[in-house]
């Protein structure tokens, strides 16, 4: 079942959920262990990442003890590309807290052998004792992470084409859809499905219909978003904006 939570605005949202981060690393930290958090790209995780650097600035929250597993990496794009995700990472959260270099996992967008690299990405999590706390977004396909559909509820780590509905969301990112990528490496539906925690951000009328699937259609391949709701621990944070239509 998908708990919905309403806030005020996308500030709101991202101040609750890094609390709620915060308090989770404090937590296991006392117990003398890690906090795995599997993490998410694009505009909407945007607020959440500037609201933990505050806390890490001014309330001297320490992320040493945190390990991070990164949804997806476009096929293609190396570290130092404009646009990869290593790269958005690094400028918009990684450089700017404490969380060793050694602890932070994306897939490699440039891998020739890209089934033993996701099947390595899957160990590697495994080995990290699995992710404590899923931030996700979501597309107007219902792709999470970029797991297009059709997607099935025990897909893992894998390489995925994108659909063009995506590639030209994303366009706007790229200049021209010309240069989106056409394929990508993304964690499964069943490997996002096994965090113990979900939260989802989703802001703007933009969003309202596939917000609409994932929560109120049968749970199917055809809107991937809509296994969430098998999930035990799922929350979706919304504006006023993005839950018009439940």
């Amino acid at each position: 079942m998908i708990a919905t939570r309403l806030h005020p605005d996308k500030q709101s949202a991202a101040q609750a959920i890094a609390r709620e981060i915060a308090e989770l690393i404090e937590l296991r930290s006392k117990s003398g262990k890690s906090t795995v958090l599997g993490l998410a790209t694009g505009s909407t995780p945007l607020p959440l990442y500037a609201e933990l650097i505050r806390l890490h600035r001014e309330e001297k929250r320490s992320f040493r003890s945190v390990i991070t597993f990164n949804l997806d990496e476009y096929e293609g794009l190396g570290p130092t590309h404009p646009q990869s995700y290593r790269r958005f990472m690094e400028e918009h959260l990684f450089r700017h807290l404490d969380i060793p270099a050694a602890n932070i996992h994306i897939p490699d967008g440039l891998s020739k052998q890209t089934e033993r690299n996701c099947a390595d990405y899957e160990a590697s999590i495994r080995a990290a004792g699995g992710i404590d706390l899923q931030v996700l977004g979501i597309g107007r396909t219902g792709h999470i992470g970029f797991n297009e559909p059709p997607s099935a509820a025990d897909s893992r780590t894998r390489r995925v084409q994108l659909d063009e509905v995506t590639r030209r969301d994303n366009s706007v990112f790229f200049g021209d859809v010309t240069e989106v990528p056409h394929g990508a490496l993304t964690m499964g539906v069943g490997t996002i499905l096994e965090a113990r925690r979900i939260e989802l951000l989703a802001f703007g009328e933009a969003k309202a219909d596939i917000i609409r699937r994932a929560i109120q259609e049968a749970p199917s391949p055809g809107c991937p978003a809509t296994w969430l709701q098998r999930h035990a621990a799922c929350t979706f944070h919304l504006d006023a904006a993005a839950a018009k239509s439940l």
